[in-house]
């Protein structure tokens, strides 16, 4: 299942979020990893912060989708995304690791319009 984040501005860098409180119980982030694909590049890639696109993989020549930042608290991972092409669906994956050790990842989907 796939969950959707409103529509973004190429032009504009926001913060979107994914909640884990429900997923873990009595447990604690510990790591976060985002992942991501677009409509035009389906290749799952990894994007550390102050990654864009193009360099998280060479094959990405021409998309500037960008993690400028991430922050999480011991529920909440958030991530600051800029850039991207317009008209172009983006997939982020969310890859947590809790204070057990146990790893889990949620998919949120991301459309880029001009306004």
């Amino acid at each position: 299942m796939s969950f959707r984040w409103p529509t973004k501005d190429p032009d504009e860098q926001l913060d979107y979020s994914v909640d884990w409180s429900r997923f873990l119980d009595t447990a604690t982030i510990s790591t976060v990893q985002w992942y991501v694909k677009s409509s035009l590049y389906n290749t799952k890639t990894l994007l550390g912060s102050g990654q864009t696109l193009t360099t998280a993989s060479s094959n990405a020549t021409t998309d500037s989708i960008q993690n400028v930042s991430q922050t999480n608290t011991t529920t909440v991972a958030t991530i600051n995304i800029g850039g991207g092409q317009n008209n172009v669906e983006y997939t982020f994956f969310c890859r947590m690791t809790d204070n057990t050790g146990s790893i889990a990842e949620r998919s949120v989907k991301l459309k880029l319009n001009e306004r």
